[in-house]
């Protein structure tokens, strides 16, 4: 007798943390934390200074091992991954960006490659075809062979981005990709992030501080305070004014864009009451 379609296996998520925990020798960072991360989506890390958003994205990428708890990465505990194999699977977009050797930004969007090939050798065809494609996605491949230390800020993020994606990998780490850019180069670079997340199938988990950036461009956001998740869900969902007010001790009218339809925050200044705020903002999804 012809059997039946076989079921298809609910897919692993990205990122699967249960009861995460790590301190630096003066202070708790991350406190019996979970989260978990579709594959595929654009995932917000939101929450104020000292929140441990940092320190989590250092334990995702493997750079911090945890002290507690359990992390899974893709599928797979994260103990249980030899370096060189995560590296070629997770790669990160730092928050600073200090660099001392005058590479050219073909040199260094090429070091994106190093987790591919053995050691000693140098650069292949496939090499530079793969930073090839990656400088031309981000916008950067008529500045190849400037010094990235001569660059804006925005165009060193963007090398940056390139030198990640040369990396091929499957999950992109991101810790304040808007830090220090001004509101331009803000949305392109998250336009950017998000289009080639789209195009290669990426996993994308960047930590934030601008609400309205976090709300047109991730799928699902969690809030951190204290080192812990407080909330994790859809915009809707985690992005309330109580929760807000909760998390960064301020008042947020949070409203929508006409235009977009995207949440819209907006810090409540110039002796704005807490009730004008709270009566306005939207409380349903």
């Amino acid at each position: 007798m012809a059997s039946g379609p076989a079921s298809s296996m609910p897919e692993t998520p990205a990122i699967a943390a249960r009861g995460l925990g790590f301190s630096y020798p003066e202070t708790s960072a991350v406190v019996d934390l979970d989260l978990e991360v579709s594959r595929g989506s654009f995932f917000g890390l939101l929450g104020p200074n000292g929140a441990g958003k940092s320190t989590l994205i250092s334990l995702l990428s493997g750079a911090l091992r945890p002290q507690r708890g359990h992390l899974d990465i893709l599928g797979r505990p994260l103990e249980a991954w030899p370096r060189a194999a995560l590296a070629r699977q997770v790669a990160v977009v730092p928050q600073r960006f200090e660099i001392s050797f005058p590479f050219t930004v073909s040199e260094l969007v090429l070091l994106g490659r190093l987790p591919h090939r053995p050691a000693l050798l140098g650069d292949s065809d496939e090499d530079r075809a793969i930073a090839e494609r990656a400088m031309l996605a981000t916008g950067v491949r008529h500045l190849a062979e400037r010094r990235v230390n001569e660059l804006s800020g925005g165009e060193q993020k963007r090398v940056l981005v390139a030198k990640a994606l040369a990396q091929r990998p499957t999950l992109l780490l991101l810790d304040e990709p808007a830090a220090h850019l001004d509101i331009r180069h803000q949305v392109a670079l998250h336009r950017l992030i998000d289009e080639v997340r789209r195009s290669e199938r990426l996993t994308v988990v960047a930590a934030m501080h601008d609400l309205n950036l976090a709300a047109a461009f991730c799928e699902r956001v969690a809030l951190l305070q204290d080192g812990r998740v407080t909330a994790s869900g859809s915009i809707a969902e985690v992005m309330t004014y109580q929760r807000l007010r909760q998390t960064f001790g301020i008042d947020i009218y949070v409203g929508v864009n006409e235009i977009t339809g995207h949440r819209l925050f907006t810090p409540m200044t110039g002796g704005a009451s807490l009730e004008t705020a709270a009566q306005k903002s939207i409380t349903k999804p």
